[in-house]
């Protein structure tokens, strides 16, 4: 069962390789094969199709952010440190993920299949929770007004969410935003995030 489980994730690893370098609409699951040195049944036995990959790397870069943000989210730190430890270990995976990011704008993208966009909405509703979660904890410490924790998070969420959609709108319209326009997306979300927690207080 160990071997199993490595080889899945070996298969994992090496689809996220190719997914970041070409983006996942330009990816055959024979392309996968050949750098993995494994055969096509083998690949087809752990993924019996792309749309199964697809949401076992989905599965996988959501697990890695969680278990990032989850160790942190317990340190006796103010909200706003908090919160904007979170911003920048989001900050990183967009920066390591932006291919992928990138695959979902095209409509016969594997991205817009019912079963990933379900997935992706709970994982969204994941992080809505855990933020909604230490706003709670700050609201005990009486760090913070009382209020609806849960519309507050996503609120919080979607706003942060703006601000690196605007900034790519805005951008130099190149396939990767530059390092500047990266530091100029995490600068403005750290500076919203200052501005919303003292809104709470």
């Amino acid at each position: 069962m160990v071997e199993t489980d490595k080889k899945r994730e070996a298969i994992i690893e090496g689809a996220i390789k190719r997914f970041i370098h070409y983006g996942i609409n330009k990816t055959t699951m024979n392309e996968i094969a050949e750098d993995l040195s494994v055969s096509k049944p083998s690949l087809y036995y752990y993924f019996p199709d792309k749309n199964s990959l697809v949401l076992g790397v989905i599965e996988k870069i959501f697990n890695d952010y969680f278990e990032m943000v989850e160790k942190d989210q317990f340190a006796d730190v103010p909200l706003e440190d908090c919160m904007a430890g979170f911003i920048e270990i989001r900050h990183r995976f967009f920066q390591k993920y932006y291919m992928l990011h990138l695959s979902g704008g095209s409509p016969d993208s594997s991205l817009n299949s019912d079963e990933l966009k379900e997935h992706f909405m709970n994982m969204h509703g994941k992080n809505i929770q855990l933020h909604a979660d230490i706003f709670q904890r700050s609201i005990d410490k009486k760090e913070i007004a009382p209020m609806e924790t849960y519309k507050t998070a996503e609120l919080y969420l979607d706003s942060l969410a703006g601000i690196t959609s605007l900034c790519i709108l805005h951008g130099n319209k190149e396939l990767f935003p530059s390092k500047k326009e990266m530091k100029n997306i995490l600068e403005r979300q750290l500076s919203l995030s200052r501005i919303f927690i003292k809104g709470l207080k």
